[in-house]
């Protein structure tokens, strides 16, 4: 078993998770990768695509956030639309 203070949790949500087949795993090794870095090392995809949202911890963040051991990490769709 990894031990929990060595992993960062990845959670995908929404149009993000269906599209890629899971919701939730967790990546070894990641303190010190930034939240894009982090979403290609989860993904194997290039990049972060444009307009997704990032939280850290459950507070949102930007791409270039540096993780530390032990954190959550979560990926939204755009948000679209919106009453006026």
């Amino acid at each position: 078993a990894e031990s929990p203070s060595n992993v960062i949790r990845v959670r995908l949500f929404a149009a993000l998770a269906d599209a890629r087949g899971w919701r939730e795993r967790t990546v070894s090794d990641a303190a010190g990768l930034t939240v894009a870095a982090l979403w290609t090392r989860a993904t194997g995809e290039a990049a972060l695509p444009p307009r997704v949202l990032c939280a850290r911890n459950m507070d949102y963040c930007n791409p270039e956030t540096v993780l530390e051991a032990g954190d959550e990490v979560g990926f939204f769709p755009p948000v679209t639309g919106g009453a006026r």
